[in-house]
């Protein structure tokens, strides 16, 4: 081999100008603010139905809890369509700023709540308006986060830059666990339940400024600054997305739910089951929920990067039909009250969840065209997140009052699979050559200039 191929082959290597910085930048990003969404998804189990929703029947709180955890889902189409439009049309770096400040905000307000005890009514009031600002600020992250990571890397290896937004829930998820399991531990239940979960979320003001200050360090990526050099921007994006791509939408949305569900079961609904059925302590579950993320740090980049080389939509396909094949299998091992066998089977579960969730991003994204990305992305994730992980807590409460067992919650995550499965079928392949076009026509003009 002479020096010269060797010299291209390791150019070819290297990670393009600005990869690096903006993957750690989207990585850091989505970590910090699915911290703050993670201490609520725990809080929500565990504390705010005995301090923000009182009743003497247990459930009655469960559910009041799990609907306003649900309501940060169903604003998240909001934050997707305001801030998916920015995106679009003034690009991907300063709505960044403005969403990662929102949640921040919101989490740490919620820290400083006081409960139903001291103002009464207001205090469960309060809480859904804190939640529904946290939800209009995750819609809006998603998509940009996505883009920072994906524009500036390669375009042929989509999968595994895109995949920097994606470790970001488990990596908040494991802060979040990790916070309040030593909490747990240190403290009486009864410190905990006054004051101890809040300091999991005042704590959250120091990550936003740390997020804020490497946001506030990047550039705008290539993708948009060649459509902007060009006036390239749509003027309506989201009218465009909804007239120009239907099958584009539907697709990205609906592959989006059966990963919704299942993270749903495994880092919520399993607090509940796993304590009240089956007996087991609250650190019991933690610490499996801690080491299927830990797990799910490695294993997102790595699925991403596998469907790089192969067909993205068949492993994401084969990770969603092994889903409905899994959780049966999940629910008879732990029935023996064994740790180890809650371990294994959320650590199975959450590995399933990466191999959807790793390349997922890619996948959403690569359905629409660069410069409708920001617009098309976000409403896909934000609109399925309404129907699969808004829901999923509630339903799975539901069903399991009505029936007390747990087979009806197999039955359910069959038909989120199902649901996705068809998503994908209906879906394109990756498509990096647009913008390779982009990219070396803005190269091209410049060089002639």
């Amino acid at each position: 081999m002479t020096s010269t191929n060797k010299a291209a082959k390791a150019a070819a290597r290297k990670p393009p100008p600005g990869a690096l910085k903006a993957y750690v930048a989207s990585l850091t990003g989505t970590s910090l603010e699915y911290y703050d969404f993670a201490i609520y998804s725990v809080a929500s189990a565990l504390v705010f139905p005995k301090i923000f929703f009182p009743s003497n029947d247990e459930f009655v709180g469960l559910l009041l809890s799990f609907s306003a955890f649900a309501v940060g889902y169903l604003a998240r189409p909001i934050g997707g369509i305001v801030f998916g439009r920015l995106g679009d049309k003034v690009g991907r770096k300063y709505v960044l700023v403005f969403t990662l400040v929102l949640i921040g905000v919101a989490t740490v307000l919620i820290g400083a709540l006081p409960d139903y005890s001291v103002i009464g009514i207001w205090a469960p009031i309060i809480l859904v308006l804190l939640r529904l600002g946290q939800g209009i600020g995750v819609g809006g992250e998603w998509g940009g986060a996505v883009l920072l990571s994906s524009e500036f890397g390669d375009p042929k290896k989509r999968g595994f830059w895109s995949s920097a937004a994606q470790i970001g829930p488990p990596a908040g998820n494991l802060m979040a666990n990790g916070v309040l399991a030593i909490l747990a531990a240190s403290l009486s239940t009864e410190a905990f339940l006054s004051w101890g979960w809040r300091v999991a979320f005042l704590a959250s003001a120091l990550l936003v400024v740390f997020g804020l200050i490497i946001r506030l360090k990047l550039e705008e990526t290539p993708v948009f600054k060649a459509i902007a050099a060009h006036g390239d921007q749509p003027k309506a994006p989201i009218k465009e997305v909804f007239t120009t791509q239907p099958r584009a939408l539907i697709s990205a949305a609906l592959s989006r739910v059966c990963p919704d569900v299942l993270y749903a079961l495994f880092t919520v609904f399993v607090a509940v089951y796993a304590t009240k059925e089956l007996g087991m302590t609250t650190g019991d579950v933690l610490a499996a929920i801690l080491i299927g993320s830990a797990f799910q740090l490695f294993l997102i980049p790595a699925a991403g990067a596998l469907t790089d080389r192969f067909n993205r939509r068949m492993v994401y396909g084969i990770a969603a039909a092994a889903t409905a094949a899994w959780i049966p299998v999940f629910f008879l091992i732990i029935q023996g009250r064994s740790e180890v066998m809650l371990i294994i089977g959320v650590v199975v579960g959450l590995a399933l969840h990466a191999f959807m969730y790793g390349p997922q991003a890619a996948y959403i994204t690569e359905q629409f065209p660069a410069r409708l990305r920001y617009a098309g992305s976000s409403l896909a994730y934000t609109l399925a997140g309404v129907i699969g992980g808004a829901v999923a807590p509630l339903i799975f409460t539901a069903l399991y009052a009505a029936s007390g067992t747990w087979y009806l919650i197999a039955g359910y995550l069959l038909l989120a699979s199902i649901v996705t499965i068809v998503g994908l079928a209906i879906g394109r392949n990756p498509q990096p050559e647009e913008d390779l076009r982009l990219l070396h026509r803005d190269d091209a003009q410049g060089s002639h200039a």
